[in-house]
């Protein structure tokens, strides 16, 4: 209520008609000098209206004395009197926009409005919903509250939003003209921070100060498994939480963990900040600190984190982590690292240093980005031991890899007629055994669609002349060809070959006797270098010189070939009645030719050892990117049969009406070749393939082997005999192999997370696998990667809280075996089985293993243990390697959420790295 000022008393007595009756000036002067009583307007006394803070529920038979009491937030009013007469004032100052279940009740003498069960009010910038809501538009207060139901609980929390913000408080009470507001037993969330005081005041739209007050980021927030006591605290929504002696309460058990006061952000956008570090220790490296550092919000759409390691005999490691996307654009993550290691102290036998690096960058585009130009990046290159020496990861599946690649491509095509399109790309190839690294910086592609010279566009191609097309492809590269010790120096930018390839490929097609279909081509080749070599006897040094001249030089080849194939259907039918009612077999038989002159002419010799008796042939194009021009005429005949086979079987469901059809082979493939001009050996090697997925496409089973016609003599070499004719069978099979994978589940991996995003899984990016027959990847530097789906685990409870029959789990399975008798060794050279598995014995406890056994070893290979706990807004996890060369174990518990994931416990034992 405005208050009255001593100008608006005076001003109202003037316009009253003064009386002259001299007893009342009489009895009126009396009254002024001795009363000292104050005045008020018409409507009497201002009442103030309180409630207790326990019960603060307005019920609709006295919605004013049971209404929350806002002493707090009114004004201490004027010490001048009132006068009983209220000057007019604009009370409402905007659109009230209600509505409630049982009844609405407007006070036009109180200026009250109650509004009961399932009250809504929308006024100004602010929506209020509660069982009650009280509004005295006199004072511009808005009172809400909840109400007891039936059974007497209270029930119609109200929820009070403003903007972003929202409140759920037992009660409130809220003025519409200062923003100040008096909440119990508030309730607020703030990304996944939820604040809960028992006491609350709003001084302005961006300041709380909150009193007895629980940060959890459970999502129970009736009944939290844990939070953070504060006594006292500063809430400045979106933007910071301040908050004084803080204490660690769990399962309503307060603990001493506790802190004199913090600081937690609340900003919607990145934050930058310090990063804690781990202790831990090893063996080697002593203890150390690891994964300190700072994060930096540098933007939306990019940031970086800067860690760190460092140990107590002098070991450390630095890291640079990015991530970067733009909606619609790309995304992509860059890491850097670096480690410099020391094995053991100084001066004992065991002491060794080193300096490990690694890059890695992925870059994707979005497919709406541009449909005409393309850009991608998957980079993975450093030291070859950098995965089996690294302190930081324990991933065996990259430790395992042999190789590491890397490829950066940017591809364009142009809209013309005939269509153009481009590309260039950057690779790389590094072979962590041999360390030897094969580079192209870059390869660059160019190539014209087809063009069809006897056929307009907008008419079909049939026939002969109309199918002639020809295209123009350009290859173009910068090869490079070094090692570890040599990466990035000057030696290995001198080494490098640079060359380009033009080729002109004739092609057309037709049919012969309507079920056969041949192609005829021809192919004219280009290729141009900046280096040849010439060979020469130096008769001063007695040795064979070969000398590099640098220089444009070209040669050129062409080549033709033809193919006839068709297709045969042949079906085999048992009957409507039987299990089986037919089986289709379907056969692809083709047969090619190629040939291709000897281009001799490109060819010199040279004297190997001064003595001029036995010259040999040589092109001065050896070495190059693009291969030598071929000194002996190809004259070749190939043969391929490719088999499917496929059946309809009666379907298990009563009312289909048709056929089920099931695959029985994929593919069944038999491949060779003969060389008419070769002297011997015409015939090569038969290569039998096959491959068929099984069990509703769960188990993918393949098969290779080679089958040679030509018998050994006695030393074991290839001669030319056919092997039935020395007393052998038709072929001699000289290498075979099986592999079988199968994975399969209780949910037939329904709700299985995707593995083959480079960006959320490590071990891929690191050159591991998919899977997790290696074991899962570990970064010790986030440790809060889950195994659990939450929409699993949220589905299980919904049922029960425990399984009662039906436990999820899935299983993987990979079977490899290597056959070689090339020699007569008749040995099996590979015999091995991997095994992965995860059991959920409850909807939150997860139960994994990775193992496998090596027959031609005799020994079990690399295992590992997983246990994994989820602690609702926690998360247990423990991993053991038991047994070999990466022996280790580690533990972690901490909050899930990232607002406190500094708030953890992580200890593990590494294993030992030898360096090498």
């Amino acid at each position: 209520m405005a208050r009255q000022k001593v100008s608006h008393i005076f001003t109202k007595i003037v316009f009253k008609p003064l009386r002259t009756n001299l007893f009342h000036i009489v009895l009126s002067a009396i009254f002024l000098t001795i009363g000292s009583a104050p005045l008020y307007s018409q409507e009497g006394r201002t009442k103030t209206i309180t409630v207790p803070v326990e019960k603060q529920v307005i019920t609709p038979n006295d919605t004013v004395s049971k209404t929350i009491g806002m002493e707090d937030l009114v004004t201490p009013q004027d010490s001048t009197k009132l006068d009983s007469v209220k000057p007019k004032k604009k009370s409402i100052e905007g659109i009230v926009r209600r509505k409630a279940v049982d009844y609405e009740k407007m006070d036009q003498k109180k200026k009250l409005l109650t509004l009961y069960n399932q009250a809504e009010l929308y006024y100004q910038d602010f929506e209020l919903k509660a069982g009650i809501i009280v509004m005295d538009y006199s004072k511009n207060e808005v009172y809400a509250g909840r109400i007891k139901d039936s059974s007497g609980n209270y029930t119609q929390r109200p929820v009070f939003k403003q903007g972003s913000n929202i409140i759920e408080p037992d009660s409130i009470r809220f003025n519409t003209v200062t923003k100040k507001a008096l909440v119990w037993n508030s309730r607020t969330k703030q990304n996944d921070m939820n604040i809960i005081a028992e006491k609350t005041k709003k001084i302005n739209d961006s300041v709380y100060y909150m009193a007895k007050a629980k940060l959890t980021t459970s999502k129970d927030i009736d009944n939290p498994e844990y939070y953070f006591y504060v006594r006292k605290l500063k809430f400045v929504p979106g933007k910071k939480v301040v908050v004084g002696l803080t204490n660690l309460v769990i399962a309503d058990v307060p603990t001493p963990l506790g802190v004199p006061f913090a600081f937690f952000p609340m900003s919607d956008k990145g934050t930058s900040g310090l990063i804690l570090p781990s202790p831990s220790d090893s063996n080697r490296q002593g203890f150390s600190l690891q994964n300190g550092g700072l994060y930096l919000a540098l933007s939306d759409n990019y940031d970086l984190a800067i860690l760190g390691d460092y140990y107590t005999n002098g070991s450390y490691a630095m890291r640079f982590e990015s991530s970067y996307a733009a909606r619609y654009k790309y995304r992509g993550n860059v890491n850097v690292r670096f480690e410099n290691q020391i094995q053991s102290e100084r001066g004992f036998p065991d002491y060794a240093k080193s300096s490990q690096y690694n890059i890695q960058w992925t870059h994707s585009q979005d497919a709406k980005a541009n449909p005409n130009s393309r850009f991608s990046a998957s980079v993975n290159l450093g030291s070859s031991r950098y995965y089996q020496q690294t302190m930081n990861q324990a991933n065996i599946g990259a430790a395992l890899n042999n190789t590491l690649s890397s490829s950066i491509s940017y591809s364009k095509t142009f809209n013309t007629v005939p269509q153009v399109n481009m590309s260039i790309t950057a690779t790389h190839s590094q072979n962590t055994q041999t360390q030897t690294i094969n580079m192209t910086l870059p390869t660059f592609q160019g190539s014209v669609d087809r063009i069809y010279p006897f056929a307009s566009d907008d008419e079909p191609k049939k026939g002969f002349i109309k199918n002639i097309n020809f295209q123009y492809n350009l290859n173009a590269k910068n090869d490079i060809q070094t090692n570890d010790s040599l990466f990035f120096k000057p030696q290995m930018f001198r080494d490098a070959r640079i060359g380009m390839q033009h080729s002109i490929p004739i092609a057309t097609n037709f049919k012969i006797f309507k079920h056969f279909s041949v192609s005829t081509g021809a192919n004219y080749e280009e290729i141009w270098t900046m280096k040849t070599i010439d060979k020469k006897y130096n008769i001063t040094d007695q040795k064979l010189d070969t000398i590099n001249n640098n220089g444009f030089d070209a040669f050129r080849t062409y080549s033709v070939n033809a193919s006839i194939g068709t297709t045969i259907y042949g079906t085999f039918n048992f009957g409507e009645g039987k299990k089986i009612q037919a089986i289709r077999h379907l056969i692809k038989p083709n047969v090619s030719y190629s040939y291709r002159p000897s281009f001799e002419k490109y060819y010199d010799t040279y004297d190997p050892d001064g003595s001029g008796t036995m010259l040999k042939d040589y092109t001065r194009f050896e070495g190059g990117i693009y291969g030598v021009p071929g000194k002996n005429m190809s004259n070749i005949v190939s043969f391929s049969l490719n088999n499917t086979f496929e059946a309809k079987v009666t379907d298990k469901d009563s009312t289909a009406t048709e056929p089920r059809k099931v695959m029985l082979l994929n593919s069944l493939n038999f491949d060779t070749s003969y060389n008419l001009n070769a002297d011997s050996l015409k015939l090569q090697p038969i290569r039998v393939s096959a491959g068929t997925n099984l069990f509703k496409d769960k188990m993918n089973v393949n098969f290779g082997a080679t089958l040679n016609p030509y018998a050994l003599d006695n030393a074991n070499r290839t001669i030319d005999k056919w092997n039935i004719d020395n007393g052998g069978s038709l072929f001699r099979m000289t290498s075979a192999n099986l592999t079988i994978n199968y994975s399969f589940s209780s949910s037939d991996g329904a709700n299985k997370k995707d593995q083959s995003d480079p960006l959320k899984n490590q071990s891929l990016r690191n050159g591991g696998r998919e899977d997790d027959l290696f074991g899962t990847a570990r970064d010790i530097g986030d440790n809060r990667t889950s195994q659990f789906n939450d929409e699993d685990i949220e589905e299980a409870e919904k049922k029960t809280g425990m399984y009662s029959a039906a436990i999820p789990w899935d299983i993987r399975l990979a079977y490899s075996l290597t056959y070689g008798n090339d020699r007569r060794q008749n040995t099996i050279t590979n015999n091995s089985i991997m095994v992965s598995g995860n059991v959920d014995l409850t909807p939150r406890w997860k139960v994994g293993v990775s193992t496998g056994y090596d027959f031609v070893q005799n020994g079990v290979t690399f295992t590992q243990l997983r246990f994994e706990r989820d602690l609702l807004s926690w998360r247990m996890d423990f991993n053991w390697v038991p047994i070999g060369d990466y022996t280790s174990w580690g533990f972690f518990i901490g909050i899930k959420s990232s607002i406190l994931s500094d708030i953890k416990w992580d200890k593990r034992n590494q294993p030992d790295r030898t360096l090498r």
